[in-house]
């Protein structure tokens, strides 16, 4: 199944049920007084937070939705029943937006609700008219509609660290090694069509699709893989000593977070020389001087065939994500 994480649906809340005109039947007495119900209230709208990543792959077809309307009201002065709402299931890191009003919802814990739009009142019975100056009413009132409105629902992962990086700089092939998370490997770009997630002693990485030069601006797999880093804690931007230029290659990516905004560029950085089995210990060591020159930062040597490199930058990043050392 595809990845989804933009949808546009419509949605609307139930309608209240009517009140009723009713009344008692006595022996003897035809009408012994009012005994109409209120109508139940329409459901709501809710969004609900879940752990799944998948989830708005639900609504991919969905072109509206709404919660059931109220039952009238009854005899005997008996209510009648609410709506069930619409539950919206959606990942935390949700951003749900009233296309309308422009109001903005945000789902950012696990079991989190929200209601997007309430259901409508229920009617009034007769039986709530009933009065010293009017004994017998005659009247009840409808059930109103329920709010309604068109939302774009967007997700943004909220993860521990991203890794960033041009395709092939072996992102995926860390994150599998670190958590065992099974992102698709291969020899040819953009592998990674969708974000994936694994868990590191409790924490989340999150694998972002590979960025080319001006992805900002929609190029490649677009800036809509941008946005996924917003959330994200630490950016790990992984360049792959296969690259003639690593200079150049760090720079590029670094141009592309700071075109999209969304202070990327200022989130703490860890800078990781990643396939370091696949040149000489000499070009390797030239490279990781290149980048600590031009990223001011240590660099982070690692190869997922080198189980020392690996535990060593294993150990580093669960240090730095328990508060124990600095980026």
């Amino acid at each position: 199944m595809a990845f989804v994480d933009e949808v546009t649906i419509k949605a609307s809340a139930g309608k209240g049920g009517d009140g009723v005109v009713r009344w008692l039947h006595l022996k003897g007495k035809e009408r012994a007084g009012p005994a109409g119900g209120n109508g139940g209230r329409g459901g709501d709208v809710i969004l609900e937070g879940v752990r799944d990543l998948g989830a708005l792959a639900a609504f991919r077809f969905l072109k509206s939705i709404r919660g059931q309307n109220g039952q009238s009201g009854s005899n005997n002065n008996k209510y009648g029943a609410d709506g069930a709402p619409a539950v919206l299931r959606v990942p935390v890191g949700t951003i749900a937006t009233d296309l309308v009003t422009g109001q903005v919802y945000e789902i950012l814990e696990e079991g989190e609700q929200k209601v997007i739009y309430k259901g409508g009142a229920g009617g009034l019975g007769n039986a709530h008219f009933k009065g010293a100056a009017n004994q017998n009413p005659i009247e009840a009132t409808p059930g109103k509609q329920g709010q309604s409105g068109k939302l774009s629902i967007t997700l943004k992962i909220i993860a521990d660290v991203g890794f960033v990086g041009y395709p092939n700089a072996g992102k995926s092939s860390l994150l599998n090694a670190l958590t065992r998370a099974r992102s698709k490997v291969g020899a040819y770009p953009f592998t990674t069509l969708d974000p994936h997630l694994g868990d590191f002693y409790g924490f989340l990485l999150a694998d972002i699709p590979g960025l080319i030069e001006g992805a900002s601006a929609g190029r490649g797999l677009g800036s809509k893989f941008l946005r996924h880093v917003e959330r994200t804690k630490y950016i790990a931007h992984l360049v792959s000593a296969e690259q003639d230029d690593v200079v150049e290659a760090y720079k590029s990516i670094r141009a592309e977070l700071e075109a999209f905004g969304q202070e990327l560029s200022g989130k703490p950085e860890i800078v990781v020389l990643s396939k370091a089995d696949s040149v000489s210990e000499e070009e390797l060591e030239a490279k990781r001087k290149a980048l600590v020159e031009v990223s001011g930062k240590e660099v982070y040597v690692v190869s997922i065939l080198d189980d020392e490199l690996l535990k060593s930058f294993s150990d580093r990043l669960s240090q730095m994500l328990s508060g124990e050392g600095t980026v």
